[in-house]
């Protein structure tokens, strides 16, 4: 290898280890904005709705509300995760994203005996290539529910 193709080959390795470098810096510099939306449940607490960095979005735990309301969709874990689901989906569209976006999601759960009912009423709204994801048993959630949803997404 010549001396003009060993400095054309430092050269591009430089400058592409400058454009990653570039592209880390440009996320932390993205503006954090909060997302809200009259469609899904208001805060119980102080929080957000979500978040959005760059091209992530941080939704906070979600739980089978109805929106406008202080009442559950239903006593069950089916309609309650229905619920729960059916607002992130709101969120994320305020957002301008969709649930094919969301890559990670965390289940609070308040009885390990709901798992299976839970998952018949999660798993058609992921039918492809659902998100990464991990349940745990809760001692209590928020106005008792049975079950709170909180999910990340990327587009």
């Amino acid at each position: 290898m010549n001396k003009q193709s060993i400095c054309f080959l430092l050269s591009f390795s430089l400058l592409t280890g400058c454009i990653e470098v570039e592209n880390e810096t440009n996320y932390s510099d993205a503006p954090r904005k909060a997302i809200h939306t009259e469609d899904a449940p208001g805060s119980v607490g102080i929080y957000s709705q979500a978040i959005q960095k760059g091209n992530t979005l941080y939704l906070s735990g979600q739980i089978g509300l109805i929106p406008g309301s202080r009442d559950f969709a239903g006593e069950d874990v089916q309609s309650q995760t229905r619920q729960a689901l059916t607002n992130i989906q709101k969120v994320l569209e305020a957002a301008e994203f969709e649930l094919s976006d969301v890559v990670e999601a965390t289940i609070f759960i308040s009885e390990m005996d709901d798992y299976q009912a839970f998952n018949e009423a999660y798993k058609p709204f992921f039918p492809k290539s659902p998100p990464a994801r991990a349940v745990v048993e809760v001692a209590r959630l928020p106005l008792d529910a049975k079950v709170e949803i909180k999910v990340s997404a990327v587009r």
